[in-house]
């Protein structure tokens, strides 16, 4: 079986589908392209893994900067990229207070 491993301090992410909706509930027509920068980690490198400073997991949902993010001809719907860890510029985290 193959698989995808980053090197250096990279991840490698899922890109969420393009919305086709607003969240008001406006359908967008096709040629109204918004692009896209959510997306869930599928792997990490050892560094990031390693690094307290990076604070990100496996199968965290992140928004990121895709101009560096490069693209893994690995699936036919192509949606896995490498992403540099310092193009990664929020993680979606749950509030923890209200599971108490």
């Amino acid at each position: 079986m193959e698989y995808v491993e980053p090197i250096g301090a990279r991840v490698l992410v899922r890109k969420d589908d393009p919305k086709r909706e607003t969240k008001g509930g406006i359908a967008l027509p096709d040629e109204s392209e918004i692009p896209t920068i959510t997306g869930r980690i599928v792997a990490i490198s050892t560094q990031v893994e390693n690094d307290p400073d990076i604070p990100l997991r496996q199968y965290d949902k992140i928004l990121f900067h895709p101009k560096n993010a490069i693209p893994v001809d690995f699936e036919a719907d192509n949606q896995l990229f490498v992403v540099p860890a310092e193009d990664v510029v929020a993680v979606f985290r749950r509030d923890k207070r209200g599971e108490e």
